[in-house]
Formats: structure tokens, sequence, C-alpha cells
């Protein structure tokens, strides 16, 4: 590496070109229209991996319908810390694509966001049970102040007749609507957002480019390695900070760096799948996003839900997501990229990982191996007229959940996300999954405060955060009027007051 040129410098290097590295991008150049940044991305088209419209659920993550948000607890009580937590971070994404349509930087909302309701549905005593705490415990708070709740069959078929349709009239049922939900094409949005920024001086998006290498030089800044797939050539990028947000594939960069922040940490790849109907007739019964509970034994971004989808304008219904085991990290990867990532700092949770979820890995495995009449029958719970000829599988995106380590059990397994820095902040990485993109402005945030808190302070960062995001700085959670406010800027600027 000492002996190459450096052929490029960069105050910033992004990784990937998906939701996470355009929100950072684009963040970090309304704040200072002058910074200079790199943006590589390993494929040939931005955002074709896990941020495409067909390879995630779509669902504006808000807490609204997702039950795994809530978890009961043994007295029977739901915990709701962490829908308040996601529900204030998606207001943040709200606010910051709402600032960005008033300037025209995006285009008009209906590109890449749609009014969708959100509900959520279950059946049985037990679960009815449980939505009704649910919603008696969210409801209390202004955040879900407009949720509505529901057991009687004709307000539910109301809300969502493909589900009541034909359903057992002597089933207990109940479900909770919030009328504002919303579908989001986050690939369209990353797109229009790395479409604005290659118009900006001081950006440069590199295509069809591999990392192949990051050392740290003594100043601090970084030395990346990028090679041309097409010309096969390599190229030095120096710069000052760098952002792994590859999806899948920024474990492996993480590793590559070598900071120490990285030790331990592990990944276990999980692939989806989808069932798909576009018969019209049907399409156009339902629009609303519908979450259940998760089967027992399945993870958590695997409960079921019945969706509208609105890609580049074509209205779809999309049921799942059908779990399955891979080793790849990427949709587009290797199946050597978990045998690659096995590291001596990190084997031993692995290790752990692999022994104490047996169940996990066994439902994933049947899930593979299920039938096509299998899957629509699991539909048929939500839907019961489904048809097998209506629907066709579709494959949806990788996920790399985190394995860390864990003192008492060797490693655990999270199924969330979360930002690993450098202790200097010249390197930050996200891994992991849900709640991902829809709450990618608020992580980004975190970055910017937490790696250039130099500029935040000193070159009017945090006024033009302010700007940007009017609740900066303010908690949402504990400032009903300032939500309110909020609210009326987002809904009716984004056209989400239209469902």
């Amino acid at each position: 590496m000492s002996n190459e040129m450096t052929a490029k410098t960069a105050d910033v290097l992004l990784v990937g070109a998906g939701a996470m590295s355009t929100t950072l991008g684009m963040l970090l150049k309304q704040l200072d229209p002058s910074i200079n940044i790199v943006m590589v991305e390993r494929l040939d088209h931005v955002a074709s991996e896990s941020t495409d419209g067909w390879n995630n659920a779509g669902t504006g993550h808000a807490a609204y319908c997702e039950l795994n948000y809530t978890p009961k607890q043994a007295d029977g009580s739901v915990n709701a810390t962490k829908a308040y937590a996601i529900n204030a971070a998606f207001e943040v994404s709200l606010q910051f694509w709402s600032s960005l349509v008033k300037k025209d930087v995006l285009p008009e909302p209906r590109a890449f966001i749609n009014p969708t309701p959100h509900m959520s549905f279950v059946w049985g005593e037990e679960n009815v049970e449980f939505l009704r705490t649910r919603y008696e415990t969210l409801s209390q708070s202004a955040q879900f102040a407009d949720m509505e709740y529901s057991e009687d069959p004709d307000v539910l078929r109301e809300w969502m007749p493909l589900i009541l349709e034909n359903r057992d009239p002597m089933q207990k049922v109940a479900g909770t609507r919030v009328r504002y939900g919303s579908d989001v094409d986050f690939g369209s949005l990353a797109r229009s957002m790395c479409e604005h920024l290659n118009e900006q001086e001081n950006f440069e998006l590199k295509l069809s480019s591999t990392v192949k290498d990051l050392q740290k030089r003594d100043d601090g800044t970084w030395d990346v390695v990028v090679c041309n797939d097409k010309s096969g050539e390599n190229e030095t990028v120096n710069a000052r900070f760098v952002f792994l947000g590859a999806g899948g594939g920024a474990l492996p960069l993480l590793q590559l760096s070598g900071i120490p922040e990285g030790d331990g940490y592990g990944g276990f790849p999980v692939s989806g799948q989808w069932l798909v109907c576009k018969k019209k007739e049907i399409v156009e019964k339902h629009l609303a996003k519908v979450y259940g509970q998760a089967p027992i034994g399945a993870p958590p971004m695997s409960v079921p839900h019945l969706d509208t989808r609105i890609i580049n304008g074509e209205k779809a219904l999309l049921f799942g997501p059908f779990a399955g085991f891979t080793t790849k990290f990427l949709k587009q990867g290797s199946v050597m990229d978990l045998p690659k990532s096995v590291r001596a700092n990190n084997l031993k949770s692995m290790l752990s990982v692999g022994m104490n979820n047996m169940d996990l890995t066994r439902y994933l495995i049947s899930e593979v191996m299920q039938s096509h009449e299998a899957r629509v029958d699991s539909l048929r719970n939500f839907y019961p007229d489904a048809q097998n000829d209506d629907w066709e599988l579709a494959y949806a995106g990788q996920r790399v959940q985190i394995i860390k380590k864990d003192e008492e059990k060797g490693g655990k397994l999270e199924f969330g996300t979360e930002v690993i820095r450098s202790s200097d902040g010249s390197l930050a990485a996200l891994l992991g999954a849900s709640p991902g993109a829809s709450t990618a402005v608020n992580t980004m945030v975190s970055i910017v405060e937490n790696c250039f808190a130099d500029e935040l302070a000193n070159q009017g960062w945090d006024k033009k955060l302010k700007e940007l995001i009017p609740s900066y700085g303010e908690s949402l959670v504990d400032n009903p009027e300032l939500l309110k406010e909020v609210r009326e800027f987002t809904l009716s600027t984004l056209q989400l007051d239209e469902a």
C-alpha cells in the first residue's frame, strides 16, 4: 500500500449506493455544499440490492402495525419503548424528505412515497387480548393517539375487505388502523437523491467498483483501494472519513478495516421471498399494509404481512416474507461470504449463536423447502379466498443479522441495526436490518453528531440541521405540541393525509 500513488483525495468516502449512503451523502451536502464526496458502488446501478423496490417490503416503519416492536411481557402487558423510539425516528425521516421536497431537491412525493394505511390484524382469543392491550398502551401516547381499534367484523371488513371476505364468522378477530401510514419505494428515493448528488460539484459516483483494501494512515485518514471491475484498474482514494453502508457487504469491509471496535462481530445471513399478485381485480380491493403475528420460532423480520406496493407507479400486492437460509451476504453475493467472514475474534460468538439457535436454523430450512401450495396456505390465514394461480414467488434482498460477543452466552444474535464507529470517528459502519431504511435519516444524523462534532459545533451545522429537521435536538416522544406541528408539515408536504 505504501508504494501506491494516491490518485485522489476526498473528505468523505461512502461505500454502497443504497438508502444509507445516499442519505448520508445528501445530509452532508445539505450541511456543506463544498464537501468533497466519493461514492463507491459494486454494482452498475444505484440502489440495486436491499434498497431496490422489490427487495424490501417498502413499509415506512413507524411501529403503527409491526407487532414485534411491542413484545408481550410475562405479566401480559406490552413493552412499548421500542415502538416509541422507532416512531420518533421515522418522523425524522419524514421531516428530512419533506424539507428536500420543499427545496425541489426531491421530486413530487408520489414518485417515492404513497399514503397506505398501516393495520394490524389478529385472530384467536389470546392474540386479540394482546392487540387490545397493545392498543390501550400505545393510544395513551400522542404518537399513537390517532390509532383506531376494532373487534367488529363489519368495521374490519370496511378497513381490509380481502382479509374479512369469506372468513369464518365465529372466529374471534381484531384489528388496528392508522390512516396515514406509508408505502415507500426506497429504491426510487435513493436514486433520486443520488441523481441530485451527481449534479453537484465535488461529488463522484464510481459504479462497478469494489473496495479491495482499507488502511489507516498515521495522520488518521484512510487509504482505500478501489478496483474498477470493468477495466481492472486500481485507484487509491485518501479520505478523512469512511462510511461502510454496503448492506450485507458492510461486515467484511468492517473486518478489512481492522478497527478494534469491530472485533467479535459476525453475521447471520437470512434470505427472503414474497408472494406477489398483480391481478387488477384483486389488487384494487386492498389498500393497506396489514401485519400479523410471527409464527413461533420465526425471526422478527418474518412477521407475516399483506401489503399494497406501488413501485414506479405500478400497484401490486405482496405477502410474506418467507425466510430462508443462505451463506450469501448480498443477493448478488457469493456463497463463500459467510465462511470468509469467520475470524479468530468472532469464532466463539458465531459458534455460540449457531448452537443456541438450532430452532431458528431448522425454521429457516423448512421455509426454503415449502411448496407453492404451502406458501399460499399461509396467505389464506390472511386472505381466505387466495388462489394459487394468482400469486407468484419473488425473491427479496439478503439481510445479515448481527452476531456479537456476549459474556454469558459467548455470542448473541440481534435483529436490529447498529452503527460501529472507530474511536476517532474517522470510520463508521452500519450493520443489521429492520427497521433499516425507514430510520436511515435518524441513524445518519447520529453519525454526523459523532463523526463530525467539530463541524456541528463550529460551522453552524446544528442550525442547518434544525432547518432540515424541525424537531432536531428535541424529543417527539415527550413534546406533543412539537409532534403535532411536525406531523402537519410532513403529512401535508408528502401528501400522506390523502388516504
